[in-house]
């Protein structure tokens, strides 16, 4: 994880450089939007580089359940920032339509735009084998941004050689009011995510029948109830209540709970978990009916 954050520092640094040279030589709204987008994708990068580690950084006194939902802030500030780029661009956009102006230096503009597409290619295929070893919501942030630069970029070329080749004046700035169009759409995916974390959603169903599944398998688990489930960055969290044969001894039950953890933590191994283990047809019921949703489990 620490080398795809670095890398992506590094990539949107190198594009922000070019892409800066780019505009001021061409004077195109579709490079000025795509350097916007890249300018912002740099401090989004930063923010992860930062929270990623932060996010990493073992339990504390102060912090038991870790410092995973770092990740979920820097994801919510990174899709802030490709709001906040994306009403720039937009407004750039409509300007340009309204009054066109002509794009300079145009084969220099899209051989930037190339290299451009080069080095996001390779830095999202770094960035998904990460994710695939960590899943990482940060990094997935990240990665969306740069997944969102490659159409963006490809749309670059397109506006700028309709421009050149075709006399289409306003096709420069088309491409960049859509590029706008399409960070808001991705904002909205990395914000909807990061929500989901900080507001302790649950973990999908298929992932919550699977954890189930997994404690049933272990012998001398009569049955699962109370499950719940959150993320935290890379980390997931998860509770249950296990029901167990009444007459077994507590170290019994001791090894039983053990070895459901187990179990768990090959498939998820950055889990914390918590198992109550009941005698199965003599517990009574505890805790509250807050945490207890109507039509939820029992």
């Amino acid at each position: 994880m620490r080398l795809a954050t670095s890398a992506s520092v590094l990539v949107a640094s190198v594009l922000v450089g070019v892409k800066l040279w780019a505009y001021a030589a061409s004077h195109s709204v579709a490079v000025l939007a795509s350097f916007a987008d890249s300018a912002l994708d740099l401090a989004a990068s930063l923010t992860t580089f930062y929270a990623v580690r932060y996010a990493a950084a073992p339990a504390d006194r102060e912090h038991r359940y870790g410092h995973g939902k770092a990740e979920s802030f820097a994801s919510l500030f990174q899709a802030l920032l490709v709001a906040v780029s994306a009403a720039l661009v937009a407004r750039e956009s409509v300007a340009r339509l309204l009054n066109p102006r002509a794009v300079e230096q145009g084969a220099l503009a899209m051989g930037v735009m190339g290299l451009s597409i080069v080095l996001t290619v390779m830095l999202v295929r770094w960035q998904s084998k990460a994710i695939s070893q960590s899943g990482s919501v940060a990094i997935t942030g990240d990665r969306a941004h740069y997944i969102s630069d490659l159409a963006a970029n490809f749309s670059v070329i397109l506006g700028i050689g309709l421009t050149l080749y075709l006399g289409l004046g306003w096709a420069d700035a088309l491409v960049g009011l859509g590029i706008a169009i399409w960070l808001v759409w991705t904002a909205w995916g990395v914000a909807r995510k990061a929500l989901d974390q900080m507001l302790d959603r649950e973990l999908p169903d298929n992932e919550r029948r699977k954890i189930k599944k997994l404690a049933l398998e272990v012998e001398g688990v009569l049955s699962v109830h109370e499950l719940r489930t959150r993320a935290a960055g890379i980390f997931v969290h998860i509770q249950f209540h296990v029901d167990l044969d009444p007459k077994i001894s507590l170290a019994e039950a001791h090894k039983i709970v053990v070895e459901v953890e187990k179990c768990l933590l090959e498939v998820y191994p950055a889990a914390d978990i918590l198992i109550h283990p009941d005698p199965k047809g003599e517990a009574e019921s505890h805790g509250i009916a807050h945490f207890n949703p109507h039509g939820g489990e029992h």
